[in-house]
């Protein structure tokens, strides 16, 4: 009779950068099989320089980090709207996303708005609440704390199905 194969878990936290609100997620991969984690929401003081509000988000996130210790990280990749100063803010908030989890040597990975949407929902300009309903639909026992930290799962989600893709990109891109 053959063996049967023992399939490891990989605990995977998505990110939802944002500079008032990052949400976060953190799911456990087995195979195909995903089960919600934990999930929350790091705020920034609005009172505080820009500069102030980047250390208040790399330290929660890093107390995140240490609490949860994720294998795998997936951060969404900025949306660029019209208003060319909040995206730089924006994106600024983003790169404390990337380094957080890089600083602690965690493999991250960087998807689109429409390819979580695409990958969670099946369609690329899902509105939130249909990323909300699969979010539920996917992981039954999680209850996001709030849409950013439903987004974040969403994020670890999308990442789920695609980090043996990702792996194999990095992988014969390094050869």
């Amino acid at each position: 009779m053959p063996r049967a194969m023992v399939l490891s878990t990989v605990r995977i936290i998505g990110i939802d950068p944002g500079l008032r609100r990052t949400g976060w997620g953190l799911i456990a991969c087995q195979g195909t099989r995903l089960s919600h984690i934990a999930d929350g929401l790091i705020l920034s003081d609005q009172a505080l320089s820009l500069a102030e509000r980047l250390v208040q988000l790399r330290e929660q996130l890093a107390k995140v980090i240490a609490e949860w210790q994720p294998d795998e990280a997936a951060v969404e990749e900025t949306f660029v709207n019209t208003d060319a100063r909040a995206t730089l803010k924006l994106g600024q908030a983003r790169g404390i996303a990337l380094l957080v989890p890089a600083e602690a040597g965690i493999m991250v990975a960087e998807y689109a708005p429409n390819q979580v949407k695409k990958t969670v929902v099946g369609a690329g300009h899902a509105e939130k609440e249909q990323i909300h309903h699969m979010v539920k639909v996917l992981l039954p026992r999680a209850q996001p704390k709030s849409a950013d930290a439903a987004d974040a799962l969403a994020v670890a989600i999308c990442h789920a199905h695609h980090r043996g893709a990702q792996s194999l990109a990095k992988r014969l891109a390094r050869s």
